[in-house]
């Protein structure tokens, strides 16, 4: 080993999964395939789940994770970067901050969501704007995951990087199992925590507008952890609109399981008011699953043609294009096709050659 690179993951609460869980393994994985004669020391807390077995890969658990958010930032912002540099690191990897002490260490910050830089409220957003505000002014290299991300932030001291997010592709792929347990029939797929700009309030108005013929045949299964009452408030809708007979919320599901989910939806539903990237958008190209997403423009930059696209605030518009694809197979044919060949463009082994070599970049540029 020639050089040791620090990733923190204290930022993830593992009580919670989120896509950033599976994120983190996946990119160290590769990175190791791609670049062999790097190690990593990997910052993880006490109770998360780490993959075992690589020795180029040093897992620390001496540091709490977001399940107790106060302290985390307080390891984060001054302890790692001082344990990273006594353990060799080169660089420090985090996200969305630049820590307060970084031990004399190049940091390079990935930026996965964009905080209100003007009109932030609550004590989580204006953190979130100080931390990446902050960042952008000190951090060796700026990792943006994708260009309308980039084109969001306020100008960075180093380079910005716009390097999309990656892809599985030995399990999100078009073979394979199809459904999921207990899930029976042809079914419209929403998959997501049920956080507050995901709009799963505006999936299910689309769907509860839809013929009850049409309901009758393709039901609507809703896969996601709570988050904030958000899976309350959508079963107490389900309820009022008289649909439990049709909607099934299966709760959080295991990642193993999300490819067979997607093969088997007639179509993923994405409505988010707000994305960086939109993971389960690729997820389901790469699963053959055609998509019917927000009119956003993070989601043509991921899907281009290979998505079909509405506003779900306009409930009657979105109502037409679910009843369109439901009686239309032949266009979901060719959507199917078109999101394999553009999922065949995202992968981890791309994202760990854009951003390790980038890092490394830094690294020599600060002398390290």
């Amino acid at each position: 080993m020639t050089e040791t690179l620090a990733l923190s993951t204290l930022c993830e609460n593992p009580l919670r999964p989120t896509g950033l869980s599976t994120f983190f393994p996946a990119f160290v994985r590769e990175a190791r395939a791609q670049f062999p004669d790097i190690a990593w020391l990997v910052f993880v807390g006490p109770e998360a789940s780490w993959p075992e077995g690589d020795p180029g890969v040093r897992v620390c658990r001496d540091f709490p994770s977001n399940e107790r958010p106060a302290a985390r930032l307080r390891a984060d912002h001054l302890a790692v970067a001082g344990a990273a540099r006594k353990a060799g690191a080169k660089a420090l990897v985090t996200v969305g901050f630049h820590p307060l002490w970084d031990a004399g260490l190049p940091v390079a910050m990935q930026v996965f969501s964009v905080p209100r830089f003007a009109g932030a409220s609550g004590l989580r957003e204006r953190y979130r704007r100080w931390a990446v505000e902050r960042g952008l002014g000190r951090s060796a290299l700026v990792i943006a995951n994708s260009a309308w991300t980039a084109s969001r932030l306020p100008p960075a001291r180093g380079p910005v990087l716009v390097s999309h997010e990656g892809l599985d592709r030995v399990r999100f792929t078009p073979d394979g199992p199809r459904g999921y347990p207990g899930v029976e029939g042809a079914y419209f797929l929403w998959a997501s925590n049920f956080y507050p700009y995901k709009r799963a309030e505006l999936v299910l108005q689309a769907y509860a507008r839809l013929p009850l013929e049409l309901r009758t045949r393709i039901s609507l299964v809703m896969a996601g952890g709570e988050w904030a009452g958000g899976r309350q408030a959508i079963e107490a809708r389900v309820a009022a609109l008289g649909l439990s007979q049709q909607v099934r919320l299966l709760g959080w599901v295991d990642d193993a399981a999300l490819p067979g989910l997607f093969r088997g939806a007639v179509a993923h539903l994405l409505s988010s008011s707000e994305e960086t990237f939109g993971r389960s958008l690729l997820e389901a190209m790469a699963c053959g699953c055609p998509s019917l997403v927000q009119a956003l423009p993070i989601f043509r930059e991921v899907a281009g043609a290979a998505a079909l696209y509405v506003d779900y605030a306009d409930t009657q518009a979105a109502a037409r294009a679910l009843e369109s694809i439901a009686r239309m197979p032949e266009r979901l044919g060719a959507l199917r096709a078109s999101g394999l060949s553009r999922a065949a463009d995202f992968g981890y082994d791309r994202l760990a050659r854009e951003r390790v070599g980038a890092i490394l970049g830094a690294v020599k540029e600060a002398g390290r």
